[in-house]
């Protein structure tokens, strides 16, 4: 089959082939394997010291945020709320990665049940949509906020927030749903061999031995749907934010108004830069070893919710005086 260059995170391809070697003649395979790394195997040891440590940073700052925003009271907004489902989302996605990525660096465990392993892609998908879903509900947010800040309390009511949040809950659970049941119908007799550190879709389809365009196409239209519209969604918002603070009479007033979009502006970057340097490298790097392809797979899942909480958490004065408080009360 033609490889195609998958750019987007909601669909990452890597462009690997498998060897006649590895070709059985076993059909359905109960388990997979996962090989990790390869070409990198006597390095996991050493690979899973960044791994595990940019995962507890990710599970304790979501965590932070979340036990923050809940005890502080100041905090209870839509802005904070969308923050949360972004930390959840983020919490989610991670674990559904990084426990088992570190059970194959630590103890060589590459075993993965067939259903257990539909069931890592869903989630890993799944979130990857509602963590960009919950990104243009930011931007949303900020919109009304500093186009229409007299009328915020009355359109960002906590009914509208959580009817929000249900749409990109379904939206990603919905759209993903295909991945694995499409997946699930396939007969697999060429090899069980995954050369990846997770289920990665196209990684899984392309062991089939059937026709699998259907898979392919819909993994393109769903990642390009949701990138795209999203990103046009999110551009649309800040054109309208950047006319609104142009348009007040002081710099100072201008500057103070664009600071409350500084950390929701950081984390689209920190979510789309990893996915656009992995779509320039699948596009062009074509003699781009195996192992850097499947180290920039992991960085477009892992460094949002590392980066996300410290982002927040830096920027937001609220939080940051609450936990620098929580902190010092500790200290005494």
């Amino acid at each position: 089959m033609q490889e195609i260059p998958f750019c987007l995170r909601v669909g990452h391809l890597l462009p690997y082939s498998m060897s006649d070697s590895n070709t059985t003649d076993f059909t359905n395979p109960s388990t997979f394997i996962l090989l990790g790394i390869p070409g990198l195997e006597a390095a996991h040891v050493w690979i899973s010291i960044p791994f595990s440590t940019m995962y507890i940073i990710a599970v304790l700052g979501n965590f932070t945020i979340l036990f923050i925003v809940k005890m502080e009271l100041s905090l209870h907004g839509p802005m904070y709320y969308f923050l949360c489902m972004l930390a959840v989302s983020d919490l989610v996605m991670s674990t559904s990665i990084l426990p088992k990525t570190l059970s194959i660096f630590w103890f060589n465990s590459k075993e993965i049940d067939f259903s257990a392993c539909l069931t890592q892609m869903y989630f890993i998908y799944c979130f990857l949509v509602m963590d960009s879903g919950i990104l243009v509900a930011m931007a949303f947010d900020r919109y009304v906020a500093i186009c229409h800040p007299l009328r915020h309390s009355t359109i960002l009511t906590n009914p509208m927030v959580a009817k929000i949040g249900l749409a990109v809950v379904l939206r990603g659970g919905m759209l993903i749903l295909p991945y694995p049941f499409l997946a699930r119908q396939w007969p697999y007799c060429r090899t069980n061999i995954i050369p990846h550190t997770y289920c990665e879709h196209m990684a899984v389809v392309k062991l089939a031995c059937a026709d699998t365009r259907i898979s392919s196409y819909y993994g393109l239209i769903a990642g390009f749907m949701v990138t795209g519209l999203d990103l046009f969604f999110i551009a649309v918002s800040y054109i309208q934010i950047l006319r609104a603070i142009f348009s007040l009479p002081t710099k100072d007033a201008q500057l103070k108004t664009f600071e409350t979009c500084i950390s929701h502006l950081c984390a689209i970057l920190a979510s789309y830069i990893p996915v656009l340097f992995s779509s320039t490298m699948h596009r062009f790097g074509h003699n781009v070893p195996l192992h850097f392809h499947i180290l920039m797979a992991n960085a477009n899942l892992l460094v949002p919710p590392v980066l996300n909480p410290i982002i927040y958490g830096v920027r937001i004065k609220q939080i940051r005086d609450r936990l620098l408080g929580l902190l010092t009360h500790k200290g005494m």
